[in-house]
């Protein structure tokens, strides 16, 4: 006889820090105490990192998450907050719908190499997300970014993306709709302009355009050769004779 599979739901809080005034003035209390601590990422600590706080309190409320788990794994990529992967299979292997996450692989080693999460629901129907495969990521622009994990590590790299894509397929409540730290490191592009050109062209264009004028300088004197030198030295050093002066009135007879 198969044994029955049963699925349990895990409870949730709902305690919504903007639900109420009384809501919002426990969840400030919460935060300060948090915003104290120094085992906090850096962003949540101190008065400027209140308001964070409260925003974690809120989203680990949602999700049913412990506040400090969703401050440790929530990053900043490139201005972006995303989860971190295993923070987001984590949470889906305990939110109660599904059984734990599992990886179905085709074609290792091979750039047709693809993966798929899989995982049943409380009806016991196997449920599959959609492939990933490196020819994706090599086409998606992912694979060959400047220090990317596809080259170093491409199984864990299928197997995150593919959990990301069961998730917003199957529980897009999870994530509260953001993406994970991995994809917005690949998906997110960093604006750059190549100004070489243009500053070269701008210095041809405008370079000697005004008149400069010089104030005009004397020309120096040739220098003498060292004879003439301590000849003058010499002349500036040695007594001269005095010369005939007058008599004074009292040695006058």
């Amino acid at each position: 006889m198969e044994k029955e599979l049963t699925v349990k739901e895990q409870p949730t809080s709902n305690m919504l820090v903007f639900g109420s005034q009384n809501n919002f003035e426990q969840a400030m209390r919460m935060a300060k105490c948090l915003s104290s601590s120094s085992i906090v990422p850096e962003i949540y600590r101190g008065e400027t990192g209140l308001a964070n706080c409260i925003i974690a309190l809120e989203m680990a409320n949602r999700i049913g998450a412990s506040p400090l788990l969703v401050m440790q794994n929530l990053y900043m990529v490139h201005g972006n907050p995303g989860w971190s992967s295993k923070f987001l299979i984590a949470t889906l292997n305990t939110c109660g719908k599904f059984t734990p996450l599992r990886y179905e692989h085709e074609n290792r080693e091979t750039d047709k190499w693809r993966c798929r999460a899989f995982a049943k629901d409380k009806t016991g129907e196997t449920l599959y997300g959609a492939w990933v495969s490196l020819d994706m990521a090599k086409k998606e622009g992912w694979f060959g970014k400047n220090g990317s994990k596809w080259q170093t590590m491409p199984e864990l790299m299928l197997q995150y993306r593919s959990a990301a894509f069961f998730q917003r397929t199957y529980a897009p409540e999870i994530s509260m709709g953001m993406h994970t730290a991995e994809e917005l490191a690949d998906i997110v592009e960093l604006s750059y302009e190549d100004v070489t050109e243009k500053v070269k062209n701008e210095v041809d264009q405008k370079a000697n355009k005004e008149e400069i004028n010089l104030p005009d300088h004397q020309e120096k004197e040739p220098e003498k050769n060292g004879q003439e030198k301590d000849q003058k030295t010499e002349e500036k050093q040695t007594p001269k004779p005095v010369g005939k002066q007058p008599t004074p009135s009292f040695m006058q007879q």
